[in-house]
């Protein structure tokens, strides 16, 4: 069994503030989909994306010739004005977690992977801590829930989808950032894309994300425990 490293008052304080953005990020999202909710209620329809709401909104309200009541219009208005507050509070935590990556020389080294920003490279040091509490990259790998589940008998070895066991919210960005580097990566010659491509032909999108995500975590693990710049992989 492994236990959860100790942290840090520091790792505390970046993982709150990783937390308190999720959490802030959630409640934006639910609003916005409540009021995409309430004007399809009315017969205005709002294409999805908060920044299209956030574009869309005050034009709706100040066009007379929609069926939207009064005592709708100030509801409405007060909705708009508790999401312009999230996005300013999730703006005013994302530029202090910018902060700490930028005076983190431990964030810095780990920025330098392709697919890590300041988010994930901040998540990563607050959660892992010291990388030497994990035996090699393919132990923290596992414990991140990047690896296949087996339902393995014998000498027959079945392997399934990845345990997803561990840190949520950290999985979660290393896959975004897997998925933001596929995106990119068309026409692209390095050893990293040329993987990737033959990855994506000889399965799909999503497992080479999951795959990404792992060899990077990995990556991640070996500039930590000993201390080293990215040079490429």
């Amino acid at each position: 069994m492994r236990f959860v490293p100790i942290k840090s008052l520091e790792q505390q304080d970046i993982q709150c503030l990783h937390r308190i953005r999720s959490g802030l990020i959630g409640q934006r999202t639910a609003l916005t989909n409540q009021i995409r909710g309430l004007l399809a209620e009315y017969g205005i329809v709002v294409a999805q994306g908060i920044t299209k709401l956030k574009n869309q909104l005050p034009a709706i309200l100040d066009d007379a010739d929609n069926e939207l009541s009064s005592l709708m219009r100030t509801t409405l208005k007060e909705l708009y004005t508790y999401l312009t507050q999230k996005n300013e509070q999730i703006d005013s935590i994302t530029v202090k977690i910018m902060e700490i990556c930028k005076q983190s020389e431990v964030c810095q080294r780990l920025s330098q992977v392709e697919g890590i920003g300041p988010m994930t490279a901040t998540a990563f040091v607050a959660a892992v801590g010291d990388a030497k509490n994990f035996k090699n990259g393919r132990h923290l790998a596992a414990w991140l829930g990047l690896v296949p589940r087996q339902a393995s008998s014998g000498n027959k070895r079945i392997l399934l989808g990845i345990s997803k066991r561990g840190d949520r919210y950290l999985r979660s960005l290393l896959i975004q950032g897997a998925c933001a580097v596929t995106r990119v990566m068309n026409g692209k010659t390095d050893t990293r894309s040329l993987w990737l491509e033959q990855l994506i032909k000889r399965s799909n999108k999503f497992k080479a994300h999951v795959a990404l995500a792992n060899k990077n975590a990995r990556i991640l693990w070996a500039l930590m425990a000993h201390g080293t710049d990215y040079r490429g992989a």
